[in-house]
């Protein structure tokens, strides 16, 4: 009971250091707030208000139907323009896509040709160009087929359909996945600077001669740190990814809450074997910068998973953030329960283990030679 009294009065001190560490609680209210909305509406997946314009050379019915179709949000309002307008407005950046609808168009359809409508596009906008193509080719294609009346040409039509995020909206995505992002960051950075904070201040000596032992020292950080994190969470996923974002969240908060609560101890753990390691807070941060970046990249966040190749996969699935990364997507997309995602929460819990006892043996030998 002594034991577990102390771990609750240290953890209370690691929180009101954090309270008058104005810079990390800053940083901790930006990471789960202004942090996650813009990582999640800043970069975008989808065509969004494309500068388009027509070369209508056919003024025909069907011409017309396909200009038509072209509208916002995904397109600005189509422009008629000449040919030579088309280039100069592609040079000047006025037009991303230029389409051109040859003479005869719509008869050369009827008859069973296949007549070619040239696409010029802006480059230079890389994700509009890369993306549009494919929008511009299938709104046509569905046109061409409509004033056909023709359903498709293949005996089984294959209709796709979007279960979770149906127009496949990218905030939908990031915004979760900025939020665990987050977590990982965050975790790790707290505990090891508050690790570093007590070196730096010299309080470190004056635990080191009371009546405590360092696994408490340890869970103290671990719990306190933890706790400031998951709440952090909690309310980002409300009120930032729910509210702001508008975005649905199908599973269970209290599973998804319940698995971070695991990796937290993983990750918190990490944070105080690099700083036991580190000396100074830049020590922390170059080391901190080479973790976080394969933790984030490799653990199936940001590159599917199954793309990378097997030896990565073998290496990565002894990280928590692997685990967590699978489990959160199925909990929060999928709504899975927790039969389905079990087996991920033993992985974080087995391997925050192995992480929590590595740093505390790291933890107690700096202690020892530091008396």
């Amino acid at each position: 009971m002594k034991h577990l009294y102390n771990i609750y009065r240290l953890g209370i001190k690691e929180l009101r250091s954090l309270w008058y560490d104005k810079v990390m609680v800053v940083l901790i209210i930006y990471s789960f707030s202004f942090a996650i909305y813009i990582g999640a509406t800043a970069t975008s997946t989808e065509i969004h208000n494309a500068p388009i314009a027509f070369v209508d050379e056919d003024r025909s019915t069907l011409s017309s139907r396909i200009i038509d179709d072209f509208y916002p949000p995904r397109f600005k309002s189509p422009e008629l323009i000449s040919s030579q307008q088309g280039d100069i407005g592609l040079d000047a950046g006025l037009y991303t896509f230029v389409v051109t609808i040859p003479v005869d168009f719509e008869k050369e359809i009827i008859s069973g040709k296949r007549p070619i409508i040239q696409v010029s596009i802006d480059a230079t906008r890389m994700t509009q160009a890369g993306i549009g193509a494919g929008y511009i080719q299938n709104i046509i294609n569905a046109e061409i087929m409509s004033f056909l009346k023709v359903s498709n040409i293949l005996p089984v039509g294959i209709v796709t359909r979007m279960k979770y995020n149906p127009n496949l909206t990218s905030s939908w995505f990031g915004g979760v996945m900025e939020i665990i992002s987050m977590i990982s960051l965050l975790s790790i950075i707290l505990t090891g600077a508050a690790l570093i904070r007590e070196r730096e201040h010299g309080t470190l000596e004056h635990l080191m001669v009371m009546p405590l032992n360092a696994i408490e020292i340890m869970l103290a950080k671990v719990w306190s740190m933890g706790l400031v994190v998951l709440v952090a969470t909690a309310l980002s996923l409300i009120f930032v990814v729910e509210g702001f974002l508008q975005v649905p969240i199908t599973g269970s908060k209290f599973l998804f809450l319940f698995g971070t609560f695991l990796v937290l101890f993983a990750t918190t753990s990490m944070g105080i074997f690099m700083g036991t390691i580190a000396r100074t807070m830049p020590q922390l941060g170059l080391i901190f910068i080479l973790t976080i970046l394969p933790l984030q990249i490799l653990s199936g966040g940001i590159t599917p998973y199954e793309s990378m190749p097997i030896v990565l996969q073998k290496i990565m699935y002894f990280t928590p953030t692997s685990h967590f990364v699978s489990m959160a997507q199925a909990v929060l997309y999928r709504g899975a329960e927790l039969d389905v995602v079990w087996l991920n929460l033993v992985a974080i819990f087995a391997i925050g283990l192995v992480f929590f006892t590595l740093a505390l043996l790291l933890f107690r030998k700096s202690l020892s030679t530091s008396l």
